[in-house]
């Protein structure tokens, strides 16, 4: 079948989902050329050519974008083994397959869904088969649940997975709030008990990670088990400037404060030790993620709020971090990275003294995002973790 082929194939099983969508994607094949297709009105048409204004671009050569669009293989693989590119709102991308169905379909290959979840649109992605053991990905500072797109991949063979995308951040709704561990670990509950999960494991990076925390202190009987890659933990030093931040009001990001995709991508890059090591697919649709929803004013209010909890929490006190972490009864899994500089190593004898019970591991030549960095060696940690 050709690729031509392939689009209208596609397009005759354009799903009642499409109706709520007004988009315009584009499928380029390199040598093999260029299509555009136009949803509007719960319709889609295709045309020859690349025609301006695409929310998403998908890139991939001839035999590989023929696979994906038949059905015969995942996006999401080929996404991750650097033979698909993506470029512009990966989030619709990621729904290609549920407004235009392929014949076929990879129970593994993630569905997109949107629910209400304490009040807010809330945007998630589920692989894997119902009534398998059920685990929620939750995602960093600027980050969305494709961040976990390499965890939901090999779990999903034989777990029911979820990948948020947090309040504030990626598809889910942004409300102007403060946005700390209690905010979101309240909002989590909500959304499993929206998908009708009683308990699941939960695995977090960074700001998720802390979530993760959070949610194991407030709602044990809604955790099995969790694993926290790289957490942020609140600061224990360098608190000089608590009293400037303080009086910093996140609501300022409703001003224009324009960011380049370059930049991004070099901030990107320096939180891993081995940049090289993650697909350059993945690395540019994480800045074209970034920078499109950091250019709504909501989305960069929402990104500022959530930075400013993170390095205003408390380590002390009655409602300090750390005087609180030794009463998580959830089992626990910490990994950091020997060389991540955003959450240094020397947080694991913090950890070993307040949870004594817990497990923890450095990766010694790993950055902060360990399932994109080393995702052979987390994944195997991880199920051996579960199995435990």
């Amino acid at each position: 079948m050709t690729i031509e082929a392939a689009l209208r194939a596609r397009i005759a099983r354009t799903s009642d989902r499409a109706a709520l969508r007004r988009q315009r994607l584009v499928f380029d094949a390199g040598h093999g050329g260029v299509w555009t297709v136009d949803l509007r009105r719960g319709e889609a048409r295709l045309s020859k050519g690349r025609a301006r204004g695409a929310a998403a671009t998908i890139f991939a050569d001839a035999a590989t974008m023929t696979s994906v669009l038949e059905g015969r293989l995942a996006g999401v693989q080929a996404f991750l083994e650097g033979r698909l590119f993506l470029r512009g709102n990966i989030a619709l991308a990621l729904e290609l397959d549920d407004l235009l169905p392929p014949a076929t379909r990879d129970p593994r290959a993630p569905r997109c869904h949107r629910i209400v979840a304490d009040g807010l649109q809330s945007f998630y992605l589920e692989a894997g088969q119902r009534g398998a053991p059920p685990v929620v990905l939750l995602h960093g500072l600027g980050a969305t649940g494709a961040s976990f797109l390499p965890t939901l991949w090999d779990l999903s063979r034989d777990h029911h997975v979820f990948a948020v995308d947090l309040p504030g951040f990626g598809e889910s709704d942004k409300p102007v709030r403060p946005l700390h561990p209690a905010y979101f670990a309240k909002w989590l509950v909500a959304l499993l008990d929206a998908v009708a999960v009683d308990r699941a494991h939960l695995i977090g990076n960074s700001m998720g990670g802390r979530i993760a925390l959070e949610v194991g202190l407030r709602s044990p009987g809604r955790v099995d088990r969790l694993v926290l890659l790289a957490p942020s933990l609140a600061w224990r030093r360098y608190r000089a400037a608590v009293g400037l931040v303080r009086l910093l009001r996140p609501e300022l990001g409703a001003l224009p404060l324009p960011i380049l995709h370059r930049l991004v991508l070099r901030s990107l890059r320096s939180i891993f030790a081995h940049p090289e090591r993650v697909p350059v697919a993945a690395m540019s649709a994480a800045a074209d993620e970034f920078v499109r929803v950091f250019a709504t004013p909501r989305g960069r209010i929402a990104f500022f709020h959530a930075a400013r909890e993170i390095y205003l929490e408390d380590p002390h006190g009655a409602t300090g971090f750390w005087d609180r972490l030794p009463s998580l009864t959830p089992p626990a899994y910490f990994v950091f990275g020997g060389r991540d500089w955003l959450v240094p190593r020397s947080f694991v004898r913090h950890v070993r003294d307040a949870l004594p019970a817990a497990e923890c591991d450095v990766f010694p030549d790993c950055g902060h995002v360990p399932q994109f960095e080393e995702p052979e060696r987390t994944h195997t940690r991880v199920r051996e973790w579960f199995r435990t």
